[in-house]
């Protein structure tokens, strides 16, 4: 069983107050126990992610952005790296790319963060992202991150209803009444396949924000998602969010965790 975990730990783990949430990340992830790890906003951190990956025993690599903040993806020996790089477009943040052996042929995972303020651009970048997952030619593949879009078929009108005029335009399209869904949207017609929707829990959504370390610009929203291709949904064991605990404040996002029938 390989186990993949995707989180937004909220810039680089340290807050404008000097607060340091660095050992309560450390905590999650060693709770977690994840073969594969994507992060997203990893501001300040440098290639071993500022110290990180060496406490969680992880390779990083890292993919830096011009405009908003770094994003990676860990992986936990023995598993091997055939591969890894970054999707070689403009992103608000940024796109990394490692592709591992596993028995069932090689697996490849993006770690990304698309742009908060614009639907637009974010429909952009998810355009760039389904390009990226088409040339791994429809095989083992999950996109992994925070793609602050709200899924699609789901009425967000009384969740949006209750945040601050800025924050309720960033899921807004231009006539300011109609939700924009549309890079989620992109994704999944384009082939890529909802992991949340087979966790077979109780708990609707999914919600991956806001925790208690706090998200004024969120109000119960499932930002965080695992899109994978068809070859690899078949194989999705178990999908959860991860709440209680260190979880509850080490970010202002949950982590979430899969389990794949996958051996290196």
């Amino acid at each position: 069983m390989l186990r993949v975990m995707t989180w937004n730990i909220r810039t680089g783990g340290r807050d404008r107050d000097g607060t340091d949430r660095r050992d309560r990340i450390v905590s999650v992830v060693t709770a977690q126990r994840p073969d594969v790890l994507a992060l997203q906003e990893l501001r300040g951190m440098d290639a071993r992610l500022g110290g990180l990956a060496d406490r969680l025993g992880m390779e990083a690599h890292l993919a830096r952005s011009c405009f908003g903040q770094p994003v990676a993806v860990l992986v936990r020996p023995p598993l091997r790296v055939l591969r890894a790089g970054r999707v070689r477009r403009p992103f608000h943040h940024a796109a990394a790319r490692v592709q591992i052996a596993t028995g069932a042929g090689p697996l490849t995972v993006f770690s990304t963060h698309l742009n908060p303020y614009s639907g637009g651009r974010r429909r952009m970048e998810a355009d760039w992202l389904a390009a990226a997952l088409r040339r791994t030619g429809g095989a083992l593949a999950l996109l992994a991150g925070d793609l602050n879009t709200l899924e699609p078929a789901v009425d967000h009108t009384a969740r949006l209803a209750g945040l601050a005029t800025p924050y309720r335009r960033r899921h807004l399209r231009r006539d300011g009444r109609t939700v924009d869904t549309r890079a989620v949207a992109r994704l999944l017609d384009g082939g890529l396949v909802d992991l949340w929707p087979r966790s077979g829990g109780d708990e609707p959504g999914g919600w991956t924000v806001p925790t208690r370390h706090g998200g004024a610009e969120f109000a119960g929203m499932r930002l965080d998602y695992l899109l994978a291709t068809p070859a690899l949904a078949g194989r999705v064991h178990a999908v959860r969010v991860v709440r209680g605990g260190d979880a509850d404040d080490a970010s202002d996002h949950y982590p979430v965790v899969v389990e794949l029938d996958l051996d290196p």
